[in-house]
């Protein structure tokens, strides 16, 4: 392993999450040729273009930098980029698909890190399809890249366990981490084995294909901008797991405002002292509170208390629009909460 050369790479990327794999090719002595991103975005306020964070990282190495709005349509990027004549294509959470001709180009093959354990959760979002569904556990997959959505055959995979205080933000940081330490491994096996075909390359390197593994196919498709609302009618289990997964934007309406709900705990029985947790059982008794989404109470110890449609849920953190996210006194003191007011999902 000591002697091996150097690998160029066209590097497939978006988000923050693709970051640390960038930078561990390159401490490891890989050569990135050129990176492809999404498009700039141009925010509504003000006009202010934003790059990627895959894009910054590419400028601070002056590296070619490619942004098609659909690289399967854009043959003029596409041929730009196979004149790079890279050994092999990495991509983690691009976003767009890519087309047959741009899969088959490199000689060592078109590689994905897949953030879950394949089969479950192919698709768009599967570290917030994994928090929402309470899985116990992810990981992260590196598969060789075919036509069909997160199909291919496994080189490397890795689990991760689950934290209970888990949201989205510190699991994909984690899985982002091992993203960074799975690939060094993966494209040093990859190299070891030369240019060979696609299925002499699955046999030598002993890949399972997606129908040798255990587990059921699920989809993680994109999050909609409707997924966001939270609906108090749900069990706190399933608020709490929505809150985490869909951070930091799952949010309600107070008194006509959107309220981003932060951070939450769906078991008041678990957070709270006993005492405190029959102060609420018998506020709830007393006051006849029925209606999901009403506040119970306010607490400067513990946060808001809201009723679901079983167990009563804290609310640990939010953030009212135009606002700084805060907790505890601070947040209740901001919104001005407190017992029998409502929170409206319309």
């Amino acid at each position: 392993f000591n002697n091996r050369r150097s690998v160029k790479i066209v590097f497939w990327g978006t988000p923050q999450y693709a970051v640390p794999t960038f930078h561990s090719l390159l401490e490891k002595g890989h050569q990135i040729v050129g990176v492809v991103t999404q498009p700039d975005k141009r925010r509504s306020r003000g006009k202010k273009i934003t790059y990627s964070p895959i894009k910054k990282a590419a400028l601070e190495h002056n590296l070619p930098i490619f942004t098609p709005e659909k690289i399967k349509n854009d043959l003029e990027i596409q041929n730009q980029i196979f004149k790079l004549k890279a050994d092999i294509f990495i991509v983690v959470a691009f976003g767009q698909i890519l087309p047959k001709s741009v899969l088959e180009h490199p000689p060592f093959g078109c590689w994905n890190i897949h953030a879950s354990i394949l089969p479950r959760w192919r698709g768009a979002a599967p570290i917030q399809y994994s928090l929402i569904n309470g899985d116990k556990y992810t990981g992260v997959a590196i598969m060789h890249m075919e036509e069909g959505l997160d199909t291919g055959p496994i080189l490397i995979q890795e689990k991760l366990e689950i934290n209970q205080r888990d949201n989205f933000q510190m699991l994909s940081n984690r899985l982002s981490q091992l993203s960074a330490k799975l690939i060094l491994e993966a494209v040093d096996l990859i190299e070891l084995k030369g240019i060979i075909s696609p299925s002499e390359r699955i046999k030598i390197l002993n890949m399972k294909t997606q129908n040798q593994l255990i587990g059921e196919v699920k989809y993680a498709g994109l999050i909609k901008k409707e997924d966001l609302l939270i609906e108090w009618n749900s069990g706190s289990l399933n608020i709490h797991r929505r809150v985490m997964g869909l951070y930091p934007n799952a949010y309600t309406y107070w008194h006509g405002k959107r309220l981003k709900v932060l951070s939450t705990f769906y078991s008041i029985k678990d957070y709270c002292d006993d005492s405190y947790t029959d102060k609420i059982y018998n506020l709830i008794e007393q006051n006849q509170f029925k209606i999901p989404g009403t506040i119970v109470d306010t607490s400067n110890k513990y946060g808001i208390i809201v009723l679901t449609s079983d167990m009563p849920i804290i609310i640990l953190q939010c953030q009212l629009e135009g606002k700084r996210p805060v907790e505890k006194s601070n947040m209740i003191n901001q919104i001005k909460a407190f017992a029998g007011q409502g929170f409206n999902t319309i």
